[in-house]
């Protein structure tokens, strides 16, 4: 039995302590990704909690044969924001957080915040899934097996949105 096993088999007997654990390990990663495809935080927030309102409430609906807790949770996160954005595409934003887009680069280094700021706008340009295709693969680290099943696509079409969504960037980053 794995870990995410022992994790999932606890929660789904309603072990609240399961359940806390399970969401500090995937919180940070579940609302970075979240972030990404949003672009804000309050509609972050909302997408989390009902990220993991759902893995309390529909834990006996993982499969260990099939996903990763992790993988399953960012299916979950991935069809609500996808739901989000198509009900109202006004949404996203330009907000710009440093905790969302890491608080490692020095204060002083205003090319590299423009650079930032120009790659964030790029990638809101993006259609939504090569967006997610390359948050996925790019922010999240997940491979390109992991962000085929959390897209619900096989591995050559995702290649192939990797492959559009990377050429976009390219041209959009060079205007």
């Amino acid at each position: 039995m794995t870990d995410d096993e022992g994790l999932m088999l606890a929660i789904q007997a309603g072990d609240a302590k399961a359940y806390e654990a399970a969401i500090r390990k995937y919180l940070k990663s579940i609302s970075h990704f979240a972030f990404r495809m949003l672009g804000n935080s309050k509609d972050t927030e909302d997408i989390t909690q009902e990220t993991f309102l759902r893995l309390w409430t529909h834990a006996d609906s993982w499969q260990s044969d099939k996903a990763s807790v992790s993988t399953w949770l960012h299916r979950i996160t991935h069809n609500l924001c996808i739901d989000y954005l198509r009900k109202d595409k006004s949404s996203i934003s330009s907000e710009y957080e440093d905790e969302h887009e890491g608080s490692d680069r020095p204060a002083d280094a205003p090319e590299k915040t423009q650079q930032l700021e120009a790659l964030r706008q790029a990638l809101e340009g993006l259609p939504e899934r090569q967006r997610t295709a390359i948050v996925l693969s790019h922010y999240q680290g997940f491979s390109n097996k992991e962000v085929a099943l959390i897209m619900d696509i096989s591995v050559d079409a995702l290649e192939s949105i990797l492959a559009r969504a990377r050429r976009s960037l390219k041209a959009q980053l060079k205007q």
